[in-house]
Protein backbone atom coordinates (compact mmCIF):
# COMPACT_ATOMS: atom_id res chain seq x y z
CA UNK A 1 0.00 0.00 0.00
CA UNK A 2 1.41 3.40 -1.05
CA UNK A 3 0.90 6.19 1.56
CA UNK A 4 1.01 9.94 1.30
CA UNK A 5 2.73 11.44 4.41
CA UNK A 6 1.38 14.47 5.29
CA UNK A 7 4.26 16.70 5.33
CA UNK A 8 5.50 15.71 1.35
CA UNK A 9 5.23 18.67 -0.83
CA UNK A 10 1.77 18.42 -3.21
CA UNK A 11 3.96 18.88 -5.93
CA UNK A 12 5.44 15.53 -5.11
CA UNK A 13 2.24 13.45 -4.63
CA UNK A 14 2.28 11.88 -8.27
CA UNK A 15 5.88 10.10 -7.26
CA UNK A 16 5.02 8.98 -3.78
CA UNK A 17 5.60 5.45 -4.88
CA UNK A 18 9.11 5.77 -5.16
CA UNK A 19 9.33 6.75 -1.53
CA UNK A 20 11.06 5.04 0.90
CA UNK A 21 14.27 2.43 1.16
CA UNK A 22 14.94 -0.32 -1.76
CA UNK A 23 16.99 -3.17 -1.93
CA UNK A 24 17.69 -5.94 -4.02
CA UNK A 25 19.84 -7.41 -7.02
CA UNK A 26 20.54 -6.64 -10.71
CA UNK A 27 22.73 -7.44 -13.57
CA UNK A 28 25.30 -5.19 -15.08
CA UNK A 29 27.12 -5.69 -18.67
CA UNK A 30 28.74 -3.51 -21.09
CA UNK A 31 31.60 -3.51 -23.59
CA UNK A 32 34.58 -3.47 -21.73
CA UNK A 33 33.62 -3.79 -17.98
CA UNK A 34 33.05 -7.26 -16.58
CA UNK A 35 29.55 -9.03 -16.50
CA UNK A 36 28.39 -9.20 -13.14
CA UNK A 37 25.45 -9.78 -10.33
CA UNK A 38 25.26 -6.95 -8.19
CA UNK A 39 23.23 -5.83 -5.13
CA UNK A 40 21.76 -2.52 -4.78
CA UNK A 41 20.35 -0.78 -1.62
CA UNK A 42 18.76 2.61 -3.10
CA UNK A 43 17.03 5.45 -0.61
CA UNK A 44 14.23 7.79 -2.04
CA UNK A 45 13.37 10.31 0.88
CA UNK A 46 11.68 13.90 1.20
CA UNK A 47 12.07 16.79 3.71
CA UNK A 48 9.38 18.77 2.57
CA UNK A 49 10.42 20.97 0.37
CA UNK A 50 10.00 20.19 -4.02
CA UNK A 51 12.41 17.57 -4.58
CA UNK A 52 13.02 13.86 -3.75
CA UNK A 53 16.42 13.07 -2.18
CA UNK A 54 18.07 9.91 -3.89
CA UNK A 55 20.88 7.48 -2.95
CA UNK A 56 22.15 4.57 -4.40
CA UNK A 57 24.75 1.98 -3.60
CA UNK A 58 25.82 -1.11 -5.66
CA UNK A 59 28.39 -3.78 -5.39
CA UNK A 60 29.67 -6.91 -7.34
CA UNK A 61 28.36 -9.94 -6.08
CA UNK A 62 29.85 -13.43 -6.30
CA UNK A 63 27.69 -16.46 -7.29
CA UNK A 64 26.31 -17.13 -3.83
CA UNK A 65 24.85 -13.98 -3.41
CA UNK A 66 27.87 -12.34 -0.83
CA UNK A 67 29.43 -8.83 -1.65
CA UNK A 68 32.46 -8.76 -3.12
CA UNK A 69 33.48 -5.30 -3.96
CA UNK A 70 31.70 -1.61 -4.30
CA UNK A 71 30.30 -1.52 -8.08
CA UNK A 72 28.50 2.52 -8.14
CA UNK A 73 27.54 5.00 -5.73
CA UNK A 74 24.98 7.84 -7.29
CA UNK A 75 23.10 10.49 -4.98
CA UNK A 76 21.21 13.25 -6.86
CA UNK A 77 17.46 15.05 -6.84
CA UNK A 78 14.23 14.75 -8.46
CA UNK A 79 11.60 16.83 -9.53
CA UNK A 80 8.41 17.13 -11.33
CA UNK A 81 6.13 19.88 -12.94
CA UNK A 82 2.48 20.28 -13.03
CA UNK A 83 2.92 18.45 -16.25
CA UNK A 84 4.27 15.22 -15.12
CA UNK A 85 7.80 16.27 -16.89
CA UNK A 86 10.68 15.00 -14.04
CA UNK A 87 14.14 16.56 -14.00
CA UNK A 88 16.97 14.85 -12.29
CA UNK A 89 20.50 15.90 -11.43
CA UNK A 90 23.02 12.97 -10.37
CA UNK A 91 26.11 12.63 -9.32
CA UNK A 92 28.34 9.57 -9.24
CA UNK A 93 31.28 7.97 -7.88
CA UNK A 94 33.45 7.90 -11.18
CA UNK A 95 33.47 11.42 -11.58
CA UNK A 96 29.70 12.19 -13.39
CA UNK A 97 27.64 14.42 -12.67
CA UNK A 98 24.07 14.54 -15.46
CA UNK A 99 21.14 16.13 -15.45
CA UNK A 100 18.08 14.18 -16.81
CA UNK A 101 14.43 14.96 -18.18
CA UNK A 102 11.54 12.62 -19.25
CA UNK A 103 8.54 11.85 -17.97
CA UNK A 104 6.02 10.31 -15.84
CA UNK A 105 3.98 7.92 -18.00
CA UNK A 106 -0.10 8.40 -18.21
CA UNK A 107 -2.23 6.45 -15.56
CA UNK A 108 0.98 4.39 -14.67
CA UNK A 109 4.04 4.32 -12.04
CA UNK A 110 6.67 4.59 -14.97
CA UNK A 111 9.13 7.35 -15.14
CA UNK A 112 11.32 7.30 -18.41
CA UNK A 113 14.26 9.75 -18.18
CA UNK A 114 17.08 11.03 -21.08
CA UNK A 115 20.41 12.31 -20.24
CA UNK A 116 20.57 16.28 -21.02
CA UNK A 117 23.95 16.94 -20.09
CA UNK A 118 26.59 14.96 -18.89
CA UNK A 119 29.85 16.28 -17.04
CA UNK A 120 32.74 14.49 -16.47
CA UNK A 121 36.43 14.93 -14.39
CA UNK A 122 39.09 13.93 -16.16
CA UNK A 123 39.85 10.95 -13.74
CA UNK A 124 36.04 9.12 -15.28
CA UNK A 125 35.92 7.03 -18.13
CA UNK A 126 34.33 7.63 -21.41
CA UNK A 127 30.44 7.89 -21.35
CA UNK A 128 28.51 10.51 -23.55
CA UNK A 129 24.60 9.68 -22.06
CA UNK A 130 22.06 7.36 -21.09
CA UNK A 131 18.58 6.27 -20.84
CA UNK A 132 16.31 4.58 -17.66
CA UNK A 133 13.42 3.36 -17.13
CA UNK A 134 12.08 3.08 -13.30
CA UNK A 135 8.67 1.67 -12.63
CA UNK A 136 6.53 0.60 -9.78
CA UNK A 137 5.32 -3.03 -10.57
CA UNK A 138 3.42 -5.63 -8.52
CA UNK A 139 5.31 -3.56 -5.44
CA UNK A 140 8.72 -3.64 -6.71
CA UNK A 141 10.41 -0.85 -7.83
CA UNK A 142 12.44 -2.15 -11.30
CA UNK A 143 14.34 -0.34 -13.10
CA UNK A 144 16.74 -0.65 -16.52
CA UNK A 145 19.84 2.25 -17.05
CA UNK A 146 21.53 2.43 -21.29
CA UNK A 147 24.32 4.18 -22.16
CA UNK A 148 26.52 5.20 -24.52
CA UNK A 149 30.28 5.99 -24.81
CA UNK A 150 32.14 7.40 -27.87
CA UNK A 151 32.89 3.92 -29.37
CA UNK A 152 29.57 1.65 -28.15
CA UNK A 153 26.34 3.15 -29.07
CA UNK A 154 23.49 3.47 -26.82
CA UNK A 155 22.45 -0.08 -24.78
CA UNK A 156 21.40 -1.51 -22.10
CA UNK A 157 23.82 -1.83 -19.23
CA UNK A 158 22.31 -2.56 -15.73
CA UNK A 159 18.87 -3.44 -14.55
CA UNK A 160 17.92 -4.29 -11.15
CA UNK A 161 14.46 -6.02 -9.06
CA UNK A 162 13.95 -4.00 -5.47
CA UNK A 163 12.16 -4.75 -3.21
CA UNK A 164 10.83 -2.66 -0.48
CA UNK A 165 12.29 -2.13 3.13
CA UNK A 166 10.98 -2.28 6.58
CA UNK A 167 13.00 -1.05 9.27
CA UNK A 168 11.96 -1.25 12.65
CA UNK A 169 9.87 1.56 13.50
CA UNK A 170 7.72 0.78 10.21
CA UNK A 171 7.26 -2.59 11.92
CA UNK A 172 6.02 -1.01 15.13
CA UNK A 173 4.00 1.40 13.63
CA UNK A 174 2.14 -1.20 11.65
CA UNK A 175 1.88 -3.30 15.50
CA UNK A 176 0.20 -0.26 16.24
CA UNK A 177 -2.06 -0.10 13.58
CA UNK A 178 -3.46 -4.02 14.03
CA UNK A 179 -5.71 -3.16 16.92
CA UNK A 180 -6.90 -6.16 18.89
CA UNK A 181 -6.27 -9.72 17.59
CA UNK A 182 -7.74 -12.72 18.49
CA UNK A 183 -6.07 -14.83 21.37
CA UNK A 184 -5.30 -17.76 19.35
CA UNK A 185 -4.50 -15.84 15.79
CA UNK A 186 -6.64 -18.01 13.52
CA UNK A 187 -10.03 -16.23 13.97
CA UNK A 188 -8.17 -13.42 12.39
CA UNK A 189 -8.55 -15.17 8.93
CA UNK A 190 -11.92 -16.46 9.23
Amino acid sequence: MIEIPSDLHPDLVPLVWLLGNWAGAGVTDFPGAEKANFGQEVSFSHDGRDFIEYHSHTWVLDAEGNKVKPLESESGFWRIDKDRKVETVMVRDDGVVEVWYGELADQKPQIDLVTDAVARTAASGPYTGGKRLYGYVKGDLMWVGEKQTPEVPLRPYMSAQLKKVVSPEDVAEMARGLGDLPDDGIAFFK
